[in-house]
């Protein structure tokens, strides 16, 4: 009995590691089109701060274009200044729902950056 909890306990273990929520974000200058990322962090607001980091530090408008959780994000632009964020369950997803929010401001859209939470 002790020999099958005890299993059932390293099972419930790995499960649970297994589910854990990893968190992404990409921030954007609309200014510069500088952009930052970050993938497989713990919380919302680790991931969005390394992203932000990672942004251009001479662009002092990068700000969080979108955020992710066991998910994927994606960043694309287009004319006059215009840009659109997008999420999905993988990165294809992801890079069609920016395009689609690209197009809602402007034309010529295209992905400059999608990440998923973990490597993709």
């Amino acid at each position: 009995m002790k020999r099958v909890l005890a299993s059932f306990a390293a099972l419930t273990s790995l499960a649970g590691a297994a589910l854990a929520d990893t968190y992404g974000a990409i921030a954007y200058s609309p200014s510069t089109r500088a952009i930052g990322w970050s993938y497989a962090y713990d919380n919302r607001g680790d991931a969005e701060t390394v992203a932000r980091r990672n942004c251009d530090s001479s662009a002092n408008d990068c700000r969080i274009a979108i955020w992710f959780r066991n998910g994927c994000g994606a960043v694309a632009v287009g004319h006059r200044s215009g840009w659109g964020s997008g999420w999905g369950n993988d990165g294809r997803e992801a890079q069609r729902q920016a395009i689609r929010s690209c197009r809602k401001q402007t034309g010529n859209c295209r992905v400059i950056r999608w990440q998923c939470s973990e490597s993709e």
